[in-house]
């Protein structure tokens, strides 16, 4: 079983300061108590644990059904 190192930081939103093993991804989407909230990858690198990482900031929460948090849903 490979192990994957965590490369890269959250940084706001619901996850705020959690690693990951980003793998170059530009996007990450976490499905989160059935919403969808995005992170774009930055060019910023922060210290972590000793060594760098690269940081992910918040972008915001879609609901997967097409509705905006707080509208109504059919």
């Amino acid at each position: 079983m490979a192990t994957r190192s965590e490369d890269a930081l959250l940084v706001g939103g619901p996850r705020d300061q959690t690693p990951f093993a980003a793998e170059q991804a530009a996007l990450v989407e976490l499905e989160i108590d059935g919403l969808v909230h995005r992170y774009i990858r930055t060019t910023q690198e922060r210290d972590w644990r000793e060594r760098r990482v690269t940081v992910y900031n918040y972008d915001g929460v879609v609901d997967p059904d097409g509705a905006m948090p707080g509208v109504e849903s059919r």
